[in-house]
């Protein structure tokens, strides 16, 4: 069920800008088993994947700490990160695959009536390489006309710089701007750079988004595309 806080008019809306995942895909799985090969690698407990999944979202070096407890020994991350980063490499696509309908809802959005297109962007905290491939691996590449990661800008999301970046090379307006993503992380950015923000449920991070009010809430791809379907 589509929920509002604050409504916004979809045909003002010039320039939609993305999470990757757990918004546009459903990486859960590659997630979830890089970190526990990680883990293997160091000799350390697994974890169970819902509580890798709820550590995703503020980059790999927050995911990869979380995961082994806030470590201090700087040693240990590096090695860790290092072993993660190419692990997820070889295997960021062994189940990896787009949400259902959300190939259908990312037509809907991007063009609207009279043949008006819609700009549209990515914005992971994810590394850029990473993401680059994946989304053209899925065949989703030609909606984008950028896509950045969380090593493309001195800082990562919720700091509002990625997207001010964005909004400047698509020559769009705050107001004419919406976030699309699935955590609290995509929220906090939306409002730190005063973008409209959709929050998705289903993905990695529903219960970050208990507090928060994001002008509008789905539950489905399908809901997404309704958002942008003349009524």
């Amino acid at each position: 069920m589509i929920r509002f806080h604050r409504r916004f008019d979809p045909q003002k809306i010039k320039l939609l800008i993305f999470d990757l995942d757990g918004t546009l895909i459903d990486s859960r799985l590659d997630l979830i088993h890089s970190v526990n090969a990680m883990l293997r690698h160091l000799n350390t407990p697994e974890l169970p994947g819902d509580v890798i999944a709820s550590y995703v979202g503020d980059g790999v070096a927050m995911l990869v700490q979380r995961a082994l407890g806030h470590p201090e020994d700087e040693a240990l991350l590096k090695r860790a990160m290092e072993y993660f980063l190419a692990y997820y490499h070889d295997h960021k696509l062994d189940f990896t695959k787009p949400y259902e309908g959300i190939r259908e809802a990312l037509q809907v959005m991007k063009h609207g009536v009279n043949g008006y297109s819609r700009k549209m962007a990515v914005l992971s905290n994810k590394p850029v390489n990473p993401c680059r491939a994946i989304v053209q691996a899925l065949g989703l590449g030609d909606f984008f006309e950028q896509i950045y990661g969380g090593n493309s800008f001195p800082s990562k999301k919720p700091d509002p710089q990625g997207a001010q970046a964005i909004l400047r090379e698509a020559q769009a307006a705050p107001q004419e701007t919406l976030m699309v993503g699935d955590s609290s992380v995509d929220v906090n950015t939306a409002r730190n750079a005063g973008l409209w923000v959709c929050a998705v449920t289903y993905g990695f991070a529903p219960h970050s988004l208990a507090s928060l009010e994001p002008d509008v809430i789905v539950d489905s791809p399908r809901e997404l595309a309704q958002l942008f379907v003349e009524r």
